[in-house]
């Protein structure tokens, strides 16, 4: 089969097509046919050797995929050899064939492409998992989106729109603020021209949110304790701006603030098959109402992969990437 490999750590161009054998399956498994698979920030790092896969997992990158089961326990997830689906994999979703664990497997959603379902269980599984199971969002709260124009970031703004709480983002150009309102953030900030933290206090009336979610860190992580409100929840996914940053414990002792960092990638099969149930029960519902829709920048062919990493670490894109076999 042909498949991306990383021929070393590096910039775009380290990327090589190659020939590989199709992995073989294991119980509770299914091989599948990639139709397209969703680029992720997490292959970027481990692209540039930043981000090693866990123990076991393929070196091939690539943490999401669509396509046809074609082989394995398709019949454990209640699905038959043939049938359409996207999955969420440790690895191995650059090739044409991917084992993925037949419990991460769901349904194309109604309404959605086989291509734009490629980009959805990344985004879905890591926005789920933070808001509803870790951060007990509830209706009526309030939440601020770091990275509003993300992949993670529209579907998050999507979901808790649907769940009935009151959504701001931030966003890096007048161009993503405008898209980002559009899918349903009350105010997106620039934070190349705006300071986040006197606007949310400025909408508020410096009652501040009850959730963060987010994907900088670094010098962001005091500012946003500053504007949680009391019993506020500060869910930290990712770190682009960096590790390191001051700590005022104040915030966190005087309003009862709690604060989660998580990673879905080292998660066990189980944690990730509870996020899947609950997502087939509750999310993909809404897709055939149009209350969450897919929302994909560019579909890029397979061998032109490097293409998709240099507009990823552009930042020039809204929503997602998708490469298409």
């Amino acid at each position: 089969m042909k498949a991306i490999e990383i021929t070393k750590f590096g910039g775009p161009d380290v990327l090589s097509m190659v020939n590989r054998s199709i992995p073989e399956i294991r119980r509770g498994e299914v091989l599948i046919k990639v139709a397209a698979a969703g680029v992720n920030r997490p292959d970027i790092f481990q692209r540039q050797g930043f981000y090693k896969p866990p123990i076991g997992v393929s070196n091939i990158l690539g943490l999401e995929i669509s396509g046809e089961i074609v082989s394995g326990d398709a019949h454990l997830g209640g699905f038959s050899i043939g049938d359409k689906v996207c999955a969420l994999v440790s690895g191995g979703g650059y090739a044409q064939y991917c084992i993925a664990n037949v419990k991460h497997c769901l349904p194309i959603p109604l309404n959605v492409s086989l291509e734009d379902s490629a980009g959805l269980p990344e985004a879905l599984f890591t926005s789920w998992s933070n808001l509803v199971d870790k951060g007990k969002i509830k209706k009526g709260e309030s939440l601020l989106v770091h990275g509003g124009s993300s992949g993670v970031g529209v579907m998050a703004i999507q979901l808790a729109k649907s769940l009935g709480c009151n959504v701001y983002a931030t966003a890096g150009s007048d161009r993503k603020v405008n898209f980002v309102e559009s899918i349903g953030a009350i105010k997106c900030i620039n934070y190349r021209s705006e300071d986040f933290v006197s606007e949310i206090n400025r909408i508020t009336k410096c009652n501040g949110v009850n959730v963060i979610l987010d994907m900088v860190s670094g010098d962001y992580f005091d500012r946003n304790l500053s504007i949680l409100s009391r019993g506020g929840r500060l869910l930290i996914i990712a770190l682009l701006g960096g590790a390191f940053s001051s700590i005022n414990s104040g915030y966190i002792l005087k309003k009862g603030l709690i604060v989660i960092g998580s990673m879905l990638r080292p998660q066990s099969v189980a944690f990730k098959h509870m996020i899947a149930r609950s997502l087939r029960q509750v999310v993909w519902p809404l897709f055939s109402r149009g209350e969450i829709r897919p929302m994909t920048y560019s579909y890029i062919p397979f061998e032109n992969v490097i293409d998709s990493h240099k507009l990823m670490e552009s930042g020039e894109h809204v929503g997602k990437i998708i490469l298409v076999m």
